[in-house]
C-alpha cells in the first residue's frame, strides 16, 4: 500500500516537512509519479519492530538484579 507524504506524516506522527526531508536524504524510499512521493507503507514495519524488539532488549536489562561479587572486598 501507497502513501502520500501527508498520510506518511500522519501516520508516523510527524510533519510533511520532516517527511520529506527524509525522502532527501534517502532515509525513507520514495516513488516520484511526476507530482508527488509515494510510499511504501511496508517499508516501516521492520523498522518499528526492530525498535520494539530492542526497547524489550533495554528493559529487560534494566530489570536485571545487579548480582552480589562475593570477591568484592570494602577497602575504606
Amino acid at each position: 500500500m501507497y502513501l502520500t507524504v501527508q498520510e506518511t506524516a500522519e501516520y508516523l506522527s510527524t510533519s510533511e516537512k520532516k517527511v520529506a526531508a527524509l525522502i532527501m536524504e534517502g532515509k525513507i524510499r520514495a516513488v516520484h509519479d511526476g507530482n508527488d512521493y509515494l510510499i511504501n507503507k511496508e517499508q516501516f514495519f521492520t523498522h518499528f519492530e526492530q525498535v520494539e524488539k530492542y526497547q524489550r532488549m533495554i528493559q529487560d536489562y534494566l530489570n536485571e538484579p545487579i548480582p552480589d561479587d562475593i570477591d568484592v572486598k570494602d577497602e575504606d
